[in-house]
């Protein structure tokens, strides 16, 4: 997941990386830029925005839109996957995508289409939110 070619290295992406690293939530723009900021990172929202958005056209993040439409980010292992995603604290798990393949196939063929694509992502809310009382 690292086409780093054509992109320009500043040290606010590589924040930007290293915060995301091994990180199992997606984050919204906003949020990167004030983790940042906690830190002691001086980086604007606007450089956030444009390092978060490199990086996705590098592939080196997944960019997913949360269901009230605003995208959102996270360093994820290579290769085709989807998400399991909590609305309410963002914590993701990837989704092995040969289900997701199997029954897309399926329902195209029943249909008569094909040279068909996808993208899948399901949301709700993980088990420490339902336990926290966190509601939809």
């Amino acid at each position: 997941m690292t086409n780093t070619r054509n992109t320009r290295q500043t040290w606010q992406r590589a924040a930007v990386r290293d915060l995301l690293e091994g990180g199992e939530e997606f984050r919204t723009a906003q949020q990167v830029h004030d983790q940042l900021r906690e830190v002691g990172a001086k980086v604007g929202l606007a450089t956030v925005y444009r390092a978060l958005q490199a990086m996705a056209e590098a592939d080196e993040v997944d960019v997913l839109r949360t269901p009230d439409g605003e995208a959102a980010y996270r360093r994820c292992s290579s290769g085709h996957h989807h998400h399991l995603v909590c609305r309410s604290c963002g914590f993701s798990i990837e989704i092995e995508a040969h289900e997701v393949e199997a029954w897309a196939a399926k329902v195209a063929a029943a249909h008569g289409f094909t040279d068909t694509g996808h993208e899948l992502e399901l949301f709700g809310l993980c088990r420490d939110c339902v336990a926290a009382g966190a509601e939809d």
